[in-house]
């Protein structure tokens, strides 16, 4: 028996329903320097500051921009949890505002040696975030990789972040393409939104969009719906400059006043929200494609 059947075996055993409270948001993007991380951190104030508990799982395993974002130095991560008997809840640090922030760790990497009593206890505890978050955003790696798809794949809501640049609408289109391509993808199933990041004005946020709904349309038969944009402005350089996060230094800038408005949007699509799969499912996901 391979690990992807040991996995759905352990799952079945245990009756772990899928996770529908608890709200997954998967924040990506085609390529990095982007804005991803940044989009992540500055929803989760938002949320957090119209009344919902949240965690972030910074899942980019080779970067730590989150916690470089929050200023806070994780004590465990997501191996704790595999591999050294940790819950869930001792591997949570506390951000700003309260704010959850669960780092994957370089050791996750060691996923494919998972025998099935670790499998089991790794899936009990994801269960457990239903208790602990109203919204759990998952910040992926950037670019087309196998782990970012797989998060993709399996989560009911995609945010993917794009500039202007040419560069960077075709990683995305690229992205696009490989999920939707993909026999695991379910059409109906998977809601993906577009932010523009970094471009000058409202008309050049929707004309980023245009492009890539054009394209996805037209080739791949698929939709991606407009969340709206993140303008330049100053104030969010220096925020960034600073590895800070401009919602919190700057809250009457207009890039935090648009993360707002694109957080606002997000909570208003709840009953369109597919819930098809819960946190357990997503890293079933994973773990299967380290198998």
């Amino acid at each position: 028996m391979d690990q992807a059947e040991n996995l759905r075996n352990v799952i079945k055993a245990k009756s772990i329903k899928n996770i529908e409270n608890t709200k997954v948001i998967t924040i990506t993007s085609g390529k990095g320097g982007v804005g991803k991380s940044n989009a992540a951190v500055n929803l989760a104030v938002h949320f957090t500051k119209m009344g919902k508990k949240v965690i972030i799982l910074d899942a980019d395993f080779g970067l730590a921009n989150v916690e470089v974002m929050f200023g806070t130095l994780p004590k465990y991560n997501l191996s704790d949890v595999i591999f050294n008997g940790r819950s869930i809840r001792d591997i949570i640090t506390t951000g700003p505002m309260g704010i959850g922030f669960i780092s994957g760790g370089s050791g996750v990497v060691g996923l494919n040696n998972l025998n099935r009593e670790q499998i089991a206890f790794l899936v009990h505890n994801l269960s457990l975030l239903n208790d602990l978050c109203d919204i759990l955003i998952i910040d992926t790696g950037a670019g087309v990789s196998d782990q970012v798809l797989e998060f993709v794949l399996a989560s009911p809501e995609v945010v993917l972040v794009s500039t202007p640049e040419p560069s960077s609408l075709t990683d995305s289109y690229s992205l696009m393409k490989a999920m939707c391509k993909s026999p695991k993808y379910i059409k109906n199933g998977t809601n993906v939104h577009l932010v523009a990041n970094k471009v000058m004005s409202e008309s050049e946020g929707r004309a980023v969009y245009s492009k890539m709904q054009s394209v996805v349309k037209k080739f791949l038969g698929s939709d991606l719906d407009y969340l709206g944009y993140i303008p330049y402005d100053n104030y969010l350089e220096k925020a960034v400059r600073n590895q800070k996060v401009v919602s919190l230094e700057f809250p009457t800038s207009k890039a935090a006043k648009s993360f707002e408005n694109i957080a606002a949007k997000l909570l208003q699509k709840d009953e369109n929200t597919h819930y098809r799969w819960g946190v357990s499912h997503i890293f079933s996901a994973l773990l299967r494609d380290r198998a």
